[in-house]
């Protein structure tokens, strides 16, 4: 047991952060199916076009019940013997419920009106202001030039206005990942259970290596909270699914997951840290990057491909990864369980450095990465064996 971290065991509210996420879950779970019914009474209905999946009409604005989710978790954290405490010494928690208000707000006017996308862009933007004005923002940077024989790289220290800045862009760009990734069935709300699992198991180490700091309460509750919210909408949402989380839902999961991961960046111990020990530099850096990896990736290449085509970046098409395991010939839930797969085994592979022997963790990341490109490929072998077979 020597290996594992001391809040498995002792110390930390994990059992608070449990029931915290529990509870969202539970909320999202039983509040899904009346906002369904209002959502079909609005409108807010998800109609078939040519480049979705569904082939019927499915109501949308799901993310409006995982708010009512993280409202609730919020509350209870409020009024728990250890957590409280938290809201007295930060205002974090408190910044991503105002924040949250807002961009589910713009996101459900979205799911029933189409808003253009400056507008929506207006209302990111803002939601990333109110947490900046609350304190929400990076502090320092580590880039890998700049040290010495004894340290790799070094640590940037931001000013207020670079900080602030880098914020903003950090939560617009998380955002509008999970916006882009929302594509098939269960596939956004998997991923931000995926990713918000893994911020809280980072940052309940974090929390353990600053000794219980009460301070480093808030990043671990958002990610339970979001982690719930997306784990009790799920069974309404995966394949086939009875509503879609829409704009509201994943602008939401793209807000808490950047929100948790940059209140997380402030609380690191800069100098605490072994400037000899590489793993532990970039640790923290691994985790945002590994959290962000899937649906960044996913956006990154939207826009290059629209650009290179002439058209708007956030011109749709029916080219994205989830698209492409589809025409591969994957079915739509293996396609999404694989997604799930290849992001769990980055998310939680670089939480894993932070916690446990990198020599070991680098051949179980390694594993799951050769078992996810097999699995992947495997329709594509099948297609062509088929093809000589002829």
């Amino acid at each position: 047991m020597d290996n594992f971290p001391g809040w498995v065991s002792v110390g930390l509210p994990a059992r608070e952060y449990l029931l915290v996420l529990l509870t969202a879950a539970a909320v999202t779970f039983l509040l899904t199916g009346l906002v369904r019914l209002v959502a079909i009474r609005l409108g807010a209905v998800a109609y078939p076009r040519q480049r979705d999946v569904h082939v019927k009409p499915i109501p949308r604005m799901g993310g409006v019940a995982m708010y009512g989710g993280v409202l609730a978790a919020m509350f209870l954290a409020s009024n728990l013997p250890a957590l409280s405490r938290g809201f007295d010494y930060s205002r974090d928690a408190v910044a991503v419920v105002l924040a949250g208000a807002l961009i589910v707000l713009v996101g459900a006017l979205d799911d029933r009106f189409e808003l253009d996308s400056l507008t929506k862009l207006a209302g990111q933007v803002t939601a990333a202001g109110i947490l900046v004005l609350f304190g929400v923002q990076w502090f320092m940077l580590w880039v890998p030039w700049g040290g010495t024989e004894d340290q790799l790289g070094q640590y940037l220290a931001l000013g207020t206005n670079q900080g602030q800045l880098l914020t903003v862009l950090l939560i617009v760009a998380m955002v509008n990942a999970m916006n882009f990734v929302d594509g098939l069935d269960g596939l956004a709300s998997g991923i931000g259970l995926v990713a918000a699992s893994a911020t809280c198991v980072f940052c309940l180490g974090l929390l353990d290596r600053q000794d219980g700091d009460v301070n480093a309460y808030p990043p671990a509750l958002i990610a339970a909270t979001i982690a719930g919210a997306c784990l009790g909408f799920l069974p309404h949402n995966f394949q086939p699914a009875k509503i879609f989380m829409g704009d509201s839902g994943s602008m939401l999961i793209g807000l808490m997951l950047a929100t948790a991961s940059t209140t997380a960046s402030g609380k690191m111990d800069y100098l605490a840290q072994n400037p000899t020990d590489t793993i532990a530099l970039l640790s923290p850096l691994l985790v945002v990057a590994a959290v962000l990896f899937v649906p960044l990736l996913d956006l990154i290449m939207a826009v290059v491909r629209r650009t290179r085509a002439g058209k708007s970046p956030f011109h749709a098409d029916k080219m994205h990864l989830h698209h492409r395991l589809l025409e591969i010939g994957h079915s739509q839930r293996r396609a999404v369980l694989l997604i799930y797969l290849w992001a769990a085994v980055i998310a939680f592979g670089a939480v894993s450095l932070t916690l446990f022997n990198a020599v070991l963790v680098a051949w179980v990341v390694g594993l799951g990465v050769v078992v996810a490109a097999i699995i992947s490929v495997i329709p594509r072998m099948r297609t062509r064996a088929d093809r000589e077979s002829r």
